[in-house]
């Protein structure tokens, strides 16, 4: 009794297992010789409009057929890839190569082929607006040259000589706020040299300019 049950059991999934085996092989074959696409739908409708028309008396037994919304016969172009012709037409690609270009402008498809000239229009108007009249020339030089810049004077104030025990006078400078006592030859503040000193003015030189000036005694 038991060895039965395992038979039928055993029976069972091989039955099960070929028919699965059935649908692979089913849908691989749809896979690979149907185009990927499903299988047309059960012409059930077409079926069912036929019958009236035989019960009418029409005798021949209707076919298949696809019908749009106007009535007419709609034509059937195939629903697979092997429906479809797949020869390809040399015809009409020597038709297509035969074209040859007929433009205006330059041959793309030609290294020879040079562009068409640019023609480039003239200007209306110039530019830039000239002057009425050119301006005067420079007047020559000399005698003509403007005098040269006088020399800037020397910021320093005399007021007052002292004279030293040994007789050696020095000149008393006034400098803003600040008081510079030098002798004959002394440099005051890095750039004016005292040249000479009198009772009354004293002569001092503008080393950075090469410039002389007097300066008189200031008056009490």
């Amino acid at each position: 009794m038991k060895a039965g049950t395992e038979n039928r059991r055993q029976m069972i999934m091989a039955g099960v297992l070929g028919v699965l085996a059935l649908g692979a092989c089913i849908y691989i074959y749809e896979e690979l010789y149907g185009g990927g696409t499903s299988a047309p739908d059960s012409p059930a409708p077409a079926a069912a409009a036929s019958a009236p028309a035989a019960a009418q008396g029409d005798g021949a037994a209707a076919g298949p057929r696809t019908t749009s919304a106007s009535g007419t016969a709609a034509k059937t172009i195939g629903t697979t890839s092997a429906a479809l012709d797949p020869t390809l037409h040399m015809e009409a690609m020597l038709v297509s190569e035969a074209v040859e270009y007929s433009g205006i402008g330059r041959n793309i498809f030609s290294t020879n082929s040079a562009p068409p000239p640019v023609v480039i229009q003239k200007p209306i108007a110039p530019a830039r607006v000239q002057a009425s009249a050119p301006p005067p020339p420079p007047l020559p030089c000399p005698p003509n040259c403007p005098p040269p810049p006088p020399p800037p004077p020397i910021d320093l104030k005399f007021f007052g000589v002292e004279t030293a025990s040994n007789g050696t006078k020095q000149a008393l400078l006034l400098h803003g706020d600040s008081v510079q006592l030098a002798t004959v030859g002394e440099v005051v503040l890095r750039r004016y040299r005292v040249i000479a000193i009198d009772a009354k003015s004293i002569l001092v030189e503008d080393m950075q300019n090469n410039n002389r000036q007097t300066l008189p005694l200031l008056a009490n």
